[in-house]
């Protein structure tokens, strides 16, 4: 099976940025991994010019390159066995700079198919890097490839694979059934068990969803400012804190277990969310701990809280510049590594709310 690598993106790419390094100062536009460039000589040569420009260097040239690589005589000697200076000559001339984008988009392509493939994906079905018989589907291939962002790639491979989970392991089925099915079934389970979800904080709002219910979603709806970020705070807290301060009883009382929880954040720093957390497990003012200023007894309450937050699953991501697929990918990455059930976030509109619903068997509110 072939590597997915295009040198001539990599070489327009390389030579582009050598004509115009004022590229790099593109925030977010352009990003470069060294994973994108398969072969050493291309590493030194993009690595130099990347540097260079580092160092402040508004223009690059090849005795700048030479003079960078002299004080590295492992890559100047890959940089002079590949002819450093006669292939950078060469192509400063073919450098096409009004199609850099063309280039680099199919580079990072490239690198992404390459990343699967390297953990044992087999992405033929996709891109046959391999077929050289088949033209009419090669073509096909390559246009798609030209047409297709590197984030709808991302999407298609990673569906496939979330498809693969569902029907192998989440034992996923397809198509209608008779509403009758199973309800008897049904009937006598809840009679038995009722259906009830680990409580939120909070009586009223317990009885109006019968708790947070796992595969489900909430959503709360109301003016700037009214507190529905203090809100989920109490509720994520409930659910990932094992111990709360109850001030009616003057005693740390138990609160049930421990349930992996992410709570992401969209506009405030992390000390905010971390000091209103320490406030609710306290039950201290948020403005004592602020200002320092604490009534007997608080100082040693918050800093049990903070003790007890070292050992329960509550995570906190920050998101400040975010989009949905930012917050897809948190969720994913706290399912995976955390194994959270229950997330919780601020600022996503109904219709986002179902999108991000489907990557998880637990808990969006």
């Amino acid at each position: 099976m072939g590597k997915y690598v295009d040198i001539p993106s990599i070489i327009q790419v390389i030579g582009g940025i050598y004509l115009n390094p004022n590229l790099l100062d593109e925030d977010g536009k352009y990003f470069f991994n060294e994973e994108d460039f398969t072969e050493e000589f291309h590493k030194i040569l993009f690595g130099s010019i990347y540097n260079l420009h580092e160092l402040g260097a508004k223009e690059i040239s090849i005795n700048a390159i030479e003079d960078y690589l002299e004080q590295r005589p492992k890559s100047y000697a890959v940089y002079k066995a590949n002819k450093g200076q006669e292939y950078l000559q060469k192509i400063s001339k073919s450098v096409q700079l009004a199609a850099f984008d063309f280039y680099y988009s199919r580079m990072k392509k490239m690198t992404l198919l390459r990343m699967y493939q390297n953990i044992g994906m087999d992405l033929s079905w996709l891109y046959d890097i391999d077929n050289i018989m088949d033209v009419k589907k090669k073509q096909a291939q390559e246009d798609w490839l030209d047409n297709s962002s590197i984030e709808d790639i991302a999407e298609i491979i990673d569906k496939k694979i979330t498809d693969i989970r569902l029907k192998y392991v989440d034992d996923a089925s397809n198509g209608a059934e008779l509403a009758g099915n199973g309800a008897l079934e049904l009937l006598e389970r809840l009679r038995e068990t009722p259906e009830a979800g680990y409580p939120l904080f909070g009586p009223l709002i317990n009885t109006v969803t019968r708790g947070a219910r796992l595969k489900k979603f909430y959503l709360r709806s109301a003016a700037t400012g009214v507190g529905k970020t203090r809100a989920m705070i109490a509720d994520a807290c409930s659910i990932a804190c094992d111990e709360i301060y109850d001030s009616k009883e003057e005693k740390w009382i138990s609160n049930g277990t421990k349930e992996p929880t992410i709570f992401i954040s969209t506009e405030q720093e992390k000390d905010e969310i971390q000091t209103m957390i320490i406030a609710f497990l306290s039950d201290v003012d948020e403005e004592h701990i602020i200002s320092g200023e604490y009534y007997a007894g608080e100082w040693e309450r918050v800093i049990y809280a903070a003790n007890l937050l070292k050992r329960c699953p509550l995570y906190i991501e920050q998101l400040p510049d975010f989009s949905l697929k930012d917050i897809e990918n948190t969720i994913k990455r706290g399912v995976r590594e955390y194994d959270v059930k229950y997330v919780f976030n601020p600022f996503v509109g109904l219709k986002d709310c179902v999108k991000l619903f489907q990557l998880t068997t637990g808990v969006i509110v």
